[in-house]
């Protein structure tokens, strides 16, 4: 099977090592995967932002950069999330239709594990391992991806515990974070304040761990965070 790696703009500039995961980690699970140097951002900031038509050159780019990717995986829900749930509402006739068939290929790096190679074990790498998993907003919420990163994670043996906050949004939401910092804060510190005791805290979107290690670090904690890439690579051992 052929996959194509979307790094996206935070995994190139601040989760190298994730996106070099993510690719070690598919092909142990016997994919060939292609890293094609065109792209660029998936427009989500502009598209945010309210920029439509900047969003959407920038989406066209994204379409032609992976045409011809049987499968288009990306080691972040908030990236997957853009090209599945709204690359098609920037389009019409033709060209909607293009990026409706980009949508289909496109998946969040675990949905993609679990739901198209239908791996649900690999290996018993995170034995013993406390760990807590953070839902990334658009991951949950806009791709559906709940069981798949827990499931593989306690199939490795790690100990998923128990987090009243693992759903809650960490208050990073791009923009959001910049216009509202004191609000993002607030959120950050929600969570951080109901974090249980683990080895590491880990999570499928770049963002979310940016924002909780950040402000992690601010208020003295050594909580290692982790990309779910580097982690689950980690499982297979």
């Amino acid at each position: 099977m052929r996959v194509a790696l979307f790094a996206t703009c935070l995994g190139d500039r601040l989760f190298a090592d994730a996106c070099a995961d993510a690719v070690r980690l598919l092909r142990k699970l016997g994919c060939e995967v292609d890293f094609p140097e065109g792209q660029t951002c998936c427009g989500q900031p502009a598209f945010n932002a309210g920029y439509v038509e900047e969003a959407r050159r920038m989406a066209r780019h994204t379409m032609e950069v992976f045409a011809g990717a049987e499968h288009v995986v990306l080691p972040s829900g908030s990236c997957a999330g853009m090209l599945r749930r709204y690359y098609p509402e920037l389009f019409q006739g033709a060209a909607r239709a293009r990026a409706e068939d980009l949508a289909e290929r496109t998946w969040e790096l675990s949905q993609f594990i679990v739901r198209v190679l239908g791996v649900r074990e690999l290996g018993a790498g995170l034995r013993g391992r406390h760990i807590a998993y953070h839902h990334g907003c658009h991951a949950l919420r806009e791709l559906g991806v709940r069981d798949e990163p827990v499931g593989l994670l306690r199939s490795a043996g790690a100990d998923v515990v128990p987090w009243d906050a693992d759903e809650e949004c960490c208050g990073f939401g791009g923009l959001f974070s910049v216009k509202f910092p004191p609000v993002s804060t607030g959120m950050a510190d929600r969570k951080l304040d109901s974090l249980p005791g683990v080895d590491v805290v880990t999570s499928a979107d770049g963002g979310c761990l940016m924002q909780m290690s950040g402000r992690a670090r601010r208020r003295g904690m050594t909580t290692p965070f982790r990309h779910l890439a580097s982690v689950l690579l980690e499982a297979t051992a």
